[in-house]
């Protein structure tokens, strides 16, 4: 039994979050702030990293690769209210926490393997 005061600190559901996994491929779309405009900035990749589950501060980091070959990673904070919503392409089977390795990884390498619909 939590004290009132912990319990009203400890953050809502994002209503445009589901539930996330490591090695999810996801579509991030994400309000940009620049000068008095605002707009809605898409990131697609795969989740490398999720820190603090259901913590207020948690976050996740998505990969992607952009022109040239050049990997760009972005954290997002699960909570934000600057993350509209995230969509989940598809799910991948993965053995590993985090997945740093990928950094290392080019083009078929960096693949991984989707996950089955009975697993």
């Amino acid at each position: 039994m939590q004290h009132p005061l912990l319990e009203s600190l400890e953050p809502k559901e994002h209503p445009g979050i589901p539930a996330l996994r490591i090695g999810d491929t996801v579509r991030v779309h994400a309000r940009i702030v620049e000068g008095s405009r605002e707009r809605v900035q898409v990131f697609q990749g795969t989740i490398i990293r999720i820190r603090g589950k259901k913590a207020a501060g948690s976050s996740f980091t998505v990969r992607r690769i952009a022109s040239h070959g050049v990997g760009v990673e972005r954290t997002f904070l699960q909570h934000s209210p600057r993350v509209d919503k995230v969509e989940v392409l598809r799910s991948n089977k993965v053995r590993r926490a985090k997945l740093y390795y990928l950094r290392d990884l080019r083009g078929k390498a960096a693949r991984l393997k989707e996950l089955g619909i009975n697993q």
